[in-house]
């Protein structure tokens, strides 16, 4: 096949580029290189079946162009990581919205299969408001936001309004699109430039500095091996029943944030000491977090059998060497 990956230089959109070529698609890029690096596309830069464009996905030129020559469109192309988020807030509501509005409807014109790549942030608050220790996020959970003030809720709500549009361009033009929610998801090349924990926590180790928890430490979070999400997605692009429809993808393992740093620091070998520091400090004010954002992943599992391959250990063990390398 051919097809068009937005947001390709990034952390999850190059291990789907990797993994299309692996199979013997053609794959066109396109990332603005703000958050994504051209050394994530390394394993395959080589390859005759990349092209890459270092452009921005709201040039609607060149997005006709490739959208229409490709089979499908995944649509990964975003800003990433709390800190970039609160650092540019313009940025995070504009350029989504606009580079949404181009694949979409460049993709309805053309009838290209479209995967939009969407976050679970876009549950927001709602499992500590609506109370439950148990309970997890199905893909029909009311979505409970802070607000508008907190900046915090800007990508969240970007994001939200993505997914109405790619259901509206489902619902009046029959646009096949398919939309998941990603929950954490860790693994080689990602950075912790941008406020990611796993990485940040893993060099941090490695370096013998302190291991910084911010807020807490209390809060809880899972983690999905990058490997296994990239199963998810293309085994949804391939099943048409999946067209038209939102799914949680993650894993169910659930551990606190100061779990995961005892936990990165005895598989490190480390001695950096473990501290916290306010969120206040952290990311200035406008800054709310929520203390458990857990997946029900019951309909992934019931359409297309998806089940992680690795659990947070394994996980840990594969990005480890990554970093020490």
């Amino acid at each position: 096949m051919k097809v068009l990956i937005t947001g390709g230089a990034g952390f999850i959109g190059s291990h789907l580029a990797e993994r299309l070529i692996s199979r013997g698609d053609e794959v066109s890029v396109v990332d603005n290189i703000s958050t994504g690096r051209i050394e994530n596309l390394n394993p395959i830069i080589d390859s005759p079946k990349l092209r890459l464009f270092v452009d921005s996905v709201c040039n609607p030129e060149l997005m006709e162009r490739l959208i229409s020559e490709v089979d499908h469109v995944y649509h990964l192309a975003a800003p990433v990581g709390v800190k970039y988020i609160m650092e540019h807030p313009v940025l995070t509501i504009v350029d989504a919205v606009r580079g949404a509005d181009v694949v979409f409807r460049l993709s309805n014109k053309y009838r290209r299969k479209v995967f939009l790549a969407s976050t679970s942030e876009v549950y927001g608050r709602n499992l500590e408001m609506l109370g439950g220790d148990n309970r997890t996020l199905d893909e029909e959970a009311f979505r409970l936001k802070g607000s508008t003030k907190n900046h915090r809720w800007s990508y969240a709500n970007t994001k939200s309004m993505e997914e109405f549009l790619a259901f509206a361009y489902f619902r009046e033009f029959k646009m096949p699109v398919v939309v998941a929610r990603f929950f954490n998801i860790v693994g080689p090349r990602q950075t912790g430039m941008y406020g990611m924990v796993v990485p940040t926590f893993i060099q941090q180790a490695l370096s013998g500095t302190p291991i910084t928890i911010y807020g807490t430490g209390e809060q809880s979070r899972c983690f999905l091996h990058v490997s296994d999400a990239i199963d998810a997605v293309t085994a949804l692009m391939a099943d048409p029943r999946a067209v038209g429809d939102v799914f949680n993808i993650g894993s169910e393992e659930e551990l606190t944030i100061r779990a995961l740093a005892e936990n990165v620091r005895a598989r490190t070998g480390s001695s950096s000491e473990i501290v916290t520091v306010d969120y206040h400090t952290a990311y200035g004010d406008g800054f709310e977090d929520m203390q458990r954002r857990t997946p029900d992943t019951t309909k992934i599992r019931r359409l297309i059998g998806f089940k992680p391959k690795f659990d947070m250990n394994g996980t840990l063990d594969d990005i480890i060497p990554h970093f020490r390398r």
